[in-house]
């Protein structure tokens, strides 16, 4: 028995531990010192996971920040933890939006409006993650993952442009992911409607993917649009990361039987904030815009981006939520 463990079980467990090390090194960490003191940060989803490590760095380096969140509790939770490890944080402020209803949208950025005339740092980090096959919509009526990952953040990133203006330079982070390679977008069909009608059983979640493209083709035209105006537009992927995002679809024997994938390919929360962070303090971006980035740096993505598909999105996504394309 002694032997087993000795020649087999040891060396396996080392084995996963060095693989581990040797792709953590490979993840990049955010190695500037850029203070924030002064400047105004609005952070959606800031109450937990890689909302909530950003919160913390931020508040680390002296931003005034705003945990734009659906749930004031867990906000005004997150908060307090922060304070309890960070004793001279700058002020922190919970304010209620759900992304998932857009005349709560619209009243969360007056209130902002009212209150916050300069936003420096926007980062759209909020999303969902549920089953097609649950059928779940917003308030309006829209499939879950196009409406709040990219309806509900496209509404409130341009209801809250002329702040945004105000501080400038400032800059617009947004949190995408690796999987918008693999999104499709039908103009016809962008509320799922056909493809859940044909829609096969498939490890991959097609509205998931296809919301975090159209977070990439958000901040492509974004970018387009805010040229000479101070305002950078930054999109990221935060790499595979352990985060309640997933809560929905994970049943308790997925954490048995996927433990050794998680633990040599799943970063924590806090290592998947790094590029977030990154985005949103180094210094040598100002002026940068409209690209996308992994692991703290400019990532090359293999979708080949259509213009015409970019400014369409944007003018129906404009129509949808009712604005002005």
């Amino acid at each position: 028995m002694l032997s087993t463990v000795a020649y087999v079980v040891f060396p396996c467990l080392l084995g996963f531990v060095l693989v581990r090390k040797y792709r953590e090194r490979t993840w990049s960490w955010c190695k500037n010192n850029a203070s924030l003191e002064g400047k105004i940060v609005l952070i959606t989803g800031a109450n937990s996971g890689i909302g909530y490590e950003t919160a913390k760095e931020l508040a680390r380096r002296q931003a005034h920040i705003i945990f734009a969140c659906r749930n004031i509790d867990r906000a005004e939770e997150a908060m307090a933890k922060i304070r309890n490890s960070i004793s001279n944080c700058k002020e922190m402020v919970a304010m209620q939006v759900d992304l998932s209803d857009l005349s709560n949208i619209r009243n969360f950025a007056s209130e902002i409006n009212k209150k916050y005339p300069k936003i420096d740092i926007l980062i759209n980090n909020a999303g969902v993650y549920l089953p097609l096959e649950l059928n779940k919509v917003t308030k309006d009526g829209f499939e879950i993952h196009f409406g709040v990952n990219h309806l509900g953040h496209f509404l409130l990133t341009n209801l809250l442009i002329d702040n945004l203006k105000r501080a400038a330079p400032s800059r617009v982070v947004i949190v995408s992911s690796l999987l918008h390679e693999s999104g499709k977008i039908d103009l016809d069909d962008l509320n799922l409607e056909i493809l859940k009608k044909n829609l096969k059983k498939s490890r991959m979640n097609p509205g998931y993917s296809k919301s975090k493209l159209e977070n990439a083709y958000f901040g492509r035209e974004l970018a387009t649009r805010l040229k000479g105006s101070g305002v950078d537009v930054h999109t990221v992927c935060p790499g595979f990361t352990h985060t309640g995002l997933f809560r929905d679809v994970v049943k308790w024997y997925h954490y048995i039987l996927f433990a050794p994938v998680a633990f040599l390919f799943m970063r924590t929360a806090k290592q998947g904030a790094q590029t977030v962070i990154w985005c949103a303090t180094e210094p040598t971006l100002i002026g940068e815009s409209g690209n996308f980035y992994r692991n703290c740096a400019k990532y090359k993505s293999k979708v080949n981006f259509n213009s015409q598909l970019q400014t369409s999105l944007w003018d129906i996504s404009s129509k949808l939520v009712g604005l002005k394309s």
